[in-house]
């Protein structure tokens, strides 16, 4: 990507907590690899990735189309995802089906979170799970993180370089 805000992936993962699962969905601009928008539930319903799209809509606030690529999960293919999308100028893509390298830098977050992160740790609460990857996205991964990719630098490092 030469430029941010033309393409965004989104995924979804699970956390394991003591009483049952905690659902992640985030949304990276694969321009910079930085999380624009993330949400954590309780369920997997669609209003997990619709509030994450919303969150990565509300902080960027795109003035071109944007295409949101997705693997083929029933949240992504819900009317209330494709109406948002359009809404808010952006275009739903998806993987192929069965082929997880079409989402690779979701995927990548997710395994570096699930490994200098979480640790095979189970979390007591959803509320400790949540404080722990709130912080390790917003605090770590967007302005820490050094990533080969962009330079050895921070996403948000790499933005403001390129800005």
């Amino acid at each position: 990507m030469d430029a941010p805000d033309k393409v965004w992936v989104t995924d979804i993962t699970y956390i394991r907590t003591w009483k049952d699962w905690l659902y992640l969905a985030v949304v990276l601009d694969l321009y910079a690899r930085k999380v624009v928008g993330w949400s954590m539930k309780s369920t997997i319903a669609k209003e997990l990735v619709l509030d994450a799209l919303l969150m990565a809509v509300w902080r960027r606030k795109p003035t071109q189309k944007v295409v949101v690529h997705s693997d083929q999960g029933s949240q992504y293919g819900s009317d209330d995802w494709r109406r948002f999308c359009s809404a808010n100028n952006l275009k739903p893509g998806v993987s192929r089906r069965g082929n997880c390298w079409d989402n690779a830098v979701a995927e990548s977050l997710f395994s570096s979170l699930k490994k200098e992160r979480i640790r095979k740790r189970i979390y007591k609460t959803r509320e400790l799970a949540k404080a722990d990857i709130f912080d390790y996205i917003e605090a770590f991964y967007n302005r820490t993180c050094r990533h080969s990719h962009l330079g050895d630098v921070s996403p948000e490092a790499f933005e403001r370089a390129s800005a």
